[in-house]
């Protein structure tokens, strides 16, 4: 966990694209709040590593988002019941349900049609988000919070220095 904080902070720092950092935080917010349980969970997983994002960013997004997941599970269970009971969605259901292999996704399950249906909504939004949030840490913060003297005090002590080194892997 802390080899991917360390990595989330050179993410940040370092010269990736911004829209990387930006889709990473999106995809770990959609992975994070998703059931786990569920084939559509691990198709979206693999579809990432198709794509060009900062994993490290999305890793710690992911596991960070993960912990407060119940919380907003009867949010999206409230949303996947009323799009599931919509009538206008019981022929398409339907038909997903009934074609081979679909059924494992577990698309009629509330809480994972709420999820999918407010991560879509919520994916722009957050990537928006996350790039000016990204923008701001390599503009303001990045640079003033390595001249705080308390973070040179705390770079100083051996320790420190041997888990800095041993995170950059310079043993």
């Amino acid at each position: 966990m802390l080899k991917a904080f360390v990595k989330l902070i050179k993410a940040l720092s370092s010269n990736t694209a911004p829209g990387e950092i930006a889709h990473a935080f999106a995809w770990g917010v959609i992975l994070g709040f998703m059931p786990k349980d569920n084939a559509l969970w691990y198709i979206l997983f693999i579809f990432i590593f198709f794509m060009r994002i900062q994993r490290g960013v999305m890793t710690i997004t992911m596991l960070l988002v993960s912990l407060f997941a119940g919380i907003a599970d009867p949010f999206f269970n409230e949303v996947g019941y009323w799009i599931l009971s919509h009538p206008a969605m019981q022929s398409p259901m339907t038909t997903l349900i009934n074609t081979p292999f679909v059924a494992f996704t577990k698309i009629n399950n509330t809480i994972v049609m709420g999820c999918l249906a407010c991560s879509a909504a919520a994916y722009i939004p957050l990537y928006i988000i996350s790039r000016v949030l990204t923008w701001i840490w390599r503009k303001y913060l990045g640079a003033a919070l390595k001249n705080l003297k308390v973070v040179k005090m705390i770079g100083n002590v051996p320790l420190v220095q041997k888990i800095a080194d041993f995170m950059q892997g310079d043993f």
